[in-house]
């Protein structure tokens, strides 16, 4: 199985250690932490007030469980233009959704005009009501890519590409790709890009070792990530490697190190401090159940939990999204697999 990683913080620091991210200021230690702390706070505002955030945050919120499904769909079998109108008359059985949508045209990729309700509230798409016919077709889903490999014992290769807008105004679009196999564990990345360039990606991957990750950046440059890298010992995970990234500063805590380091450009900090605190709980993340305070040279120190707040709410948010698949599953593989089921299996 290919390995998946959108990004790896890890790889990051080794290569850019000595090289100054920003060569055109020499901040100190201090000054750039604190301008970094405010370009992650502004994205994510920026980011909180998106469409793209109201999209992740309502599929995480609006369902309970997801759709068991266990076949395979290729894109070439779902690809054309389709237009949200119910069949009211068509109950579903077990799993098999309710027939949704017309094709009203040909394309190669899959084009879905629907309702904006039914996007960002999915449980209306789950449960259609008469008057949701008369709805505008305002928000359009449109995947260049798609498939769902799955075969049994769990092995299963997805991969989805998709554009949305609103009222025919761009809102973002996402990337997912998951594998998972008996022989090589499992592997997943999502990444979203919102409005300005902004955008966080996730991955995670199991298999000797268990790493986790996330990145919140804009365009190409990295404004915060974090990595972990766990172990199991004698049936106990252990943390082997922990690195942060907050703009041009790296964090990083190993089994290996004496201490936790501190880099500004590269460049070791031999007078700054970390200390790292965990709730109890088996996944820490600055996003959840980790705190950091850094001590600078001057003794001064820096609560990061406090300094990025309100942001640290809607990161948890989106990145609980997007690790777990939320939109894909349960509304763009919803909808795949009602045109598929529909198309192929059920004349009615």
């Amino acid at each position: 199985m290919k390995k998946i990683a959108v990004f790896l913080p890890v790889i990051l620091v080794l290569l850019s250690a000595g090289c100054s991210k920003f060569e055109a200021e020499q901040l100190s230690l201090k000054d750039s932490f604190d301008r970094s702390i405010n370009n992650i706070n502004d994205a994510v505002s920026v980011i909180s007030s998106t469409k793209g955030y109201e999209l992740l945050s309502s599929a995480s919120t609006e369902m309970k469980s997801d759709l068991d499904f266990r076949d395979s769909i290729t894109l070439d079998l779902v690809a054309g233009i389709y237009d949200f109108k119910p069949n009211l008359k068509h109950h579903h059985n077990f799993f098999i959704p309710f027939r949704l949508f017309e094709k009203t045209g040909e394309s190669d990729h899959l084009i879905v005009n629907m309702p904006e309700k039914h996007a960002f509230r999915p449980w209306c798409l789950y449960n259609p009501s008469a008057p949701d016919s008369i709805l505008k077709n305002n928000f359009t889903i449109d995947a260049s890519e798609y498939h769902y490999y799955y075969t049994w014992f769990n092995r299963h290769d997805y991969g989805l590409k998709a554009d949305f807008t609103l009222d025919t105004v761009d809102i973002g679009n996402l990337e997912v790709l998951s594998e998972s196999n008996r022989e090589d564990g499992y592997s997943r990345s999502s990444k979203y890009t919102f409005e300005e360039g902004y955008n966080i990606a996730v991955s995670y991957e199991t298999g000797d070792s268990t790493i986790s990750s996330f990145n919140l950046s804009q365009d190409e440059e990295i404004l915060m990530a974090e990595t972990s890298i766990w172990i199991r010992d004698d049936h106990h995970k252990r943390e082997k490697v922990y690195i942060l990234t907050i703009g041009n500063i790296d964090i990083i805590r190993g089994s290996k190190l004496d201490s936790i380091q501190v880099y500004l450009d590269g460049v070791l900090q031999k007078e700054a401090g970390v200390i790292i605190t965990d709730e109890d709980d088996d996944e820490w993340s600055v996003c959840r159940h980790r705190d950091i305070l850094l001590t600078f040279d001057d003794g001064t120190t820096a609560n990061l939990s406090d300094l990025i707040a309100p942001a640290k709410e809607v990161m948890a948010t989106i990145v609980g999204s997007l690790r777990n698949m939320n939109f894909a599953k349960r509304v763009v593989d919803y909808i795949a697999i009602s045109i598929y089921y529909h198309s192929y299996f059920i004349n009615l």
